[in-house]
Parts: structure tokens; sequence; C-alpha cells
């Protein structure tokens, strides 16, 4: 397809000259004579575009980046290795050659604004990517596993690099939750609940499912991985009318300029991120060790319970508990009838299932676990303890001197048949202090 930005053509025209050159040159030569190329094409690069994506980048992203990655709890992270803090400086032509390299369905382009953000990935923010490599460890293979069964690309996960800095519980100013940062009616939409007790947005399992059926309904819309990216960011609104103001050319290079700003940087920082999770050795970037057990089983509940209940009985470190279940918001599984997942470490799952009567009754009432049904509320006056709800009165009445039914029955406004039917009475006799059920 025909490109607006002239800068869209390096990815190509480099590898038509590395495949012509492989036969004849070494590779130190070839990176060599690929420096003068890519040199070359990068000066040729209009001035105007240079300026206008270096305009678009967002600077909010580095800070969005900090911060999310400044919840991670450092109880279950700890370092192997230390990472060079500066790293080495990026080549232009050997970074094309190593996009290249990648198996990758999706268009991995090299141009300007790519490599700022492959800079700010290898070089301005190594020390978050030492913890993303490492918290990747635990959520790739859930990715990965979604997608394949999908029959989706497999480096579409990630997707939650530049999403959410991998941290399940991110939540942005926009309103967006989890990983996949799904907004909360697109949530719902594909099935992810939400309340006060709970958000499946921050499930790690069914937020995947969901975002894989989600980018499948995208790809069945444009049929290309890159306007998917873009429509999963902005929406497919956004996407649909960017194509129509670039003269419906589906292409995402073309309709560049007519995207929000934020969407603009969305595919670039995706080639990124999966640039620089792919060649992160070659960065001497070390990955952070995440203690979190990665062999995990799920236990399906419709009891109500806390994790605290399970992490004192079992002896299991309640922020684990957290991180394998962040969608309880309180740390709350509501139960209520309903069946909920719990995600346990496998050596644990035995245990609980052996200990679960006890775990539940353990300081029920301390974490807040009991919820009581029915509730008499306090009354002025000491012979009525109770309220009237309706035409029928409910609540207790204590019997005063000189009641008889009928009064009762008239000042309650219901009928004497209906007080003998409540209290099982076979006759009208009443006595003081008697306690009457008025429901």
């Amino acid at each position: 397809m025909k490109r607006t930005f002239l800068i869209f053509f390096l990815g190509s025209v480099f590898s038509l000259y590395a495949e012509e050159s492989a036969d004849t040159l070494s590779l130190d030569d070839a990176f060599n004579e690929d420096a003068i190329v890519a040199d070359s094409l990068l000066s040729s690069t209009p001035d105007s575009v240079v300026s206008q994506l270096e305009r678009e980048f967002p600077e909010s992203f580095e800070n969005n980046l900090n911060n999310l990655l400044s919840i991670y709890p450092n109880t279950y992270v700890s370092h192997n290795c230390v990472t060079d803090s500066i790293g080495p400086e990026i080549d232009d032509s050997l970074t094309m050659l190593r996009l290249k390299k990648i198996p990758a369905l999706f268009e991995l382009v090299y141009n300007p604004i790519v490599k700022k953000y492959i800079e700010l990935y290898t070089l301005r923010r190594r020390k978050q990517m030492e913890y993303m490599l490492g918290v990747g460890n635990y959520y790739f293979p859930i990715f990965e596993q979604a997608l394949d069964a999908a029959e989706l690309p497999i480096e579409l996960k990630y997707l939650p690099v530049i999403e959410s800095a991998l941290n399940p519980r991110a939540f942005s100013v926009a309103g967006a939750s989890g990983l996949w940062q799904f907004m909360y009616g697109t949530g719902k939409l594909y099935g992810l609940q939400g309340n006060s007790l709970i958000d499946e947005r921050r499930d790690p399992i069914k937020a995947t499912n969901a975002a894989v059926r989600f980018l499948k309904d995208l790809y069945r819309i444009y049929n290309d991985w890159s306007l998917v990216i873009a429509a999963y960011n902005c929406g497919p609104g956004n996407v649909n009318k960017a194509i129509k103001r670039a003269n419906g050319k589906k292409d995402y290079w073309a309709i560049y300029p007519y995207l929000p700003m934020e969407t603009r940087g969305y595919v670039p920082a995706f080639i990124a991120a999966t640039y620089a999770m792919t060649y992160y050795k070659e960065h001497k970037i070390c990955p952070a060790h995440v203690d979190l057990p990665f062999i995990c089983d799920t236990i399906r509940l419709n009891d109500r319970l806390h994790l605290a209940q399970i992490s004192e009985v079992l002896g299991v470190d309640l922020e684990v508990l957290r991180n394998l279940n962040p969608q309880y918001r309180k740390d709350i599984i509501p139960g209520n009838g309903e069946t909920y997942t719990l995600c346990l470490p496998q050596m644990q799952v035995d245990k609980f299932i052996g200990m679960k009567d006890s775990i539940l009754a353990y300081k029920a009432d301390s974490f807040n676990v009991l919820t009581r049904v029915q509730v008499l509320p306090a009354s002025a006056d000491p012979y009525f303890k109770g309220v009237r709800s309706g035409a029928i009165g409910k609540g207790v009445y204590v019997v005063r001197k000189g009641d008889t039914l009928s009064s009762i029955a008239r000042r309650r406004k219901v009928p004497v048949a209906k007080i003998k039917k409540w209290n099982n009475l076979r006759s009208d006799n009443i006595y003081i202090g008697q306690k009457l059920r008025m429901y």
C-alpha cells in the first residue's frame, strides 16, 4: 500500500540491502555498511516530519511508566544481577536488522519515533525494564497460551507492556483498569464483572481471554494488525474517522496524522516494546527476580472469604495472595452464592481444601466477612422494638397493660387473624410483657 511518510520505507529498504549483501559481507562488515545506508536514510527524512514526530512523542509516557512501576511491591521483587546503568547506544542499522529478525506477523518498521521509544526502554528506563522483564516471566505464559489458542500473533503479548507496564492493579486517569487496561463498559461487553468488591479487569486470566476476543473482533473489521492495535487504544470510532480523513486508506502510517495524539505513539511504542523485550540481553539489561509461585492452581468458591484468613491459616504471604488475585478490590471474595475463582500456589491447594471450614470460620467477624441478613433497629418506644413496613407492621410488639389483640391490630393496621397466625395463637388471650411478632 502507498505510504504517506517516507520514513516508513526504512525497514523495507534496509531489508533489501541486507539480503543482497549477506553473501558477500561478514556480519561486522554488513553492520558497518548498513550504518552508512541507515544514516543516509534517516538524514534524508524531511525535517518537518521528524519535528512532527518529536512533538507527538507523549511526554507523559515516561511519567506514566514510572508511576505504574512504582506500585510494584518491593516485597516480592529482587535482583540477581546488576544492570549496566548506561547501556550501549543504539545503532540504527543494527536495530533495523534486529527488528527484521523478529518472527512476527506485525509490521515492525523503524523510523525516528520508533527509535525514540526504543531509547526510552533501553536507555532512560532501564531499571523499569528489569521489573517488567521479571514480572513478564509470570504473565507472558498466560498471554501466550490464550493468543495461541485463538491463533492470534504471539507478539501481541507485549500490548500490556505499553498498556499497564505489566501491573495488574494499574488504573488510568480515564478509568481503564488492569493489565490490558479495559474501560468499564468494554469490560462489561466482554464479560468482565465489576462492583465494589471485585474488578475482573484486573484478573490476569479472565482479562486476557477478554482481550483476545476483543482483538479478534477488531481484526475482523480491519484485517491489519497495526490498525487493530490503534483501535484497541483509541476505539474503532476514532480509527474509522482517521481512515475517512485519509481518503479511505486503511494503513496506520497513512492515517497517522489524523489519529488522536496518544494513539500516534501507540504503535511505535508497541514496536519498541517488542524490540526491547526481545533484545534486552544485547542492551545489558538484567531481569529482576519475581518471588511469585509460577506453578499455581485455581479453586472455585461460592463462600465469602477474606484473603487474610487464607494467609494466616495457611501461612501464605498476604502480598503474594493479593498479586495472584488482584481482582479482589478489598481482599474479599464476595461469595453470596455466586462462584468465584481463587488462585493459590499449587502446593497449598490440597491444604486449603482440607482446612476450608477452619479457614472460613477463622476471625470471620474481624475480617468483615459475615454479613447480617436481618437487623431490627432500635426504637425510643420501650414497648416496641422494631419498625413498620407498609401496611404490615414488622418487628416485635411487647404487650402493655390494657392491650387486647383488637387494639393492637387497630394500632398496627393489620387484621387480628394475621397477628394470631404470626404468633401461633389459638385464642385472643394475651398477657402483659408478652412479645408478639408483627410479621
